[in-house]
């Protein structure tokens, strides 16, 4: 059988971590929600020329970003490249 106080310190342990956590998420929540009321303050976003989807570079900086994506879901999935 184990010692009460060993017993004791484990949970109290596991307490506090997940006391912090829970309170990390909350604040996360909270600054996220802040976030998106400011976003909502300053109305839509306009486009800029840089992403008109009839601009060449912004065709070739799309294409390279899906080909990042292509390669990183490649690795979460564990393919050998």
């Amino acid at each position: 059988m184990q010692d009460p106080n060993t017993i004791l310190i484990v949970t109290a342990a596991a307490l506090l971590g997940i006391t912090i956590l829970a309170a990390s998420a909350l604040r996360a929540w909270n600054d996220w929600i802040a976030l998106k009321r400011m976003e909502l303050r300053q109305g839509p976003v306009q486009e800029t020329e840089e992403f008109d989807p009839h601009n060449t570079n912004a065709r070739i900086e799309l294409a390279d970003l899906r080909e990042r994506l292509r390669k990183l879901e490649a690795i979460a999935a564990g393919v050998e490249l």
